[in-house]
């Protein structure tokens, strides 16, 4: 219970961090839930797993209220997010399936999109619900287009990513954020940049072709 209370502790002071910043810039100033714009058209891969697990893209309910997250139930993202860290080995999709896009629940390998559907898959079983659960495209310290899992919650938007074990808040993390699931319908992806309308050249995979420099084939 202590160590619950302490991870809660800790994952809600990073809202009240950069009091000093700039207000009307939301991640300098600290806001913890991320602003959504228009919608996007999907990533290919994404659209691929949908038709080969369509529960696992099922919307749950259409509410847009955010999941009030107990000490308990934020404690269990910093769990899973560690666990299937530990669990699974990057590896990149053309090394594992000779494709630069295939997005799939991970075994014992697989890269950041595959790691970011475990920790969705497991925090589901768990009781979380699949609105607050939502898949997300970044850029990283590289420019390079990579995955993570958002957990919206009203504390918060915390990100789950294989690259840190620590769970952050979105605007702790070094990355830009380009799009999301929607939390009403899961198969809807959402802007998070307001000056790009257009974000399918963020990501490799929205459409099949070839590996680029922003490809997410990398772990």
């Amino acid at each position: 219970m202590r160590g619950a209370r302490y991870v809660c502790a800790v994952l809600a002071c990073l809202a009240a961090a950069r009091a000093s910043a700039n207000p009307s810039d939301p991640r300098a100033a600290g806001v913890p839930f991320m602003r959504v714009f228009a919608s996007v058209q999907a990533p290919y891969g994404f659209v691929r797993f949908c038709d080969m697990s369509p529960g696992q893209c099922r919307a749950a309910s259409r509410s847009e209220s955010r999941f009030s997250a107990s000490p308990e139930r934020l404690s269990e993202l910093d769990d899973i997010n560690r666990s299937v860290n530990r669990a699974i080995q990057p590896e990149t999709d053309l090394d594992l399936y000779g494709v630069s896009e295939y997005w799939t629940l991970p075994r014992d390998k697989g890269d950041c999109e595959d790691y970011a559907l475990l920790k969705r898959a497991l925090l589901m079983k768990r009781g979380w619900p699949s609105s607050s659960l939502l898949l997300t495209v970044v850029r990283d310290e590289k420019g390079e287009g990579h995955a993570v899992l958002t957990a919206r919650t009203a504390q918060g938007d915390y990100i789950l990513d294989n690259k840190a074990d620590e769970v952050r808040l979105w605007h702790a993390t070094p990355y830009t954020f380009v799009m999301r699931q929607s939390s009403i319908d899961p198969r809807v992806w959402v802007s998070l940049d307001p000056i790009a309308p257009d974000v399918r050249s963020a990501i490799a995979g929205v459409s099949p072709g070839g590996r680029g420099p922003t490809d997410l084939t990398r772990p």
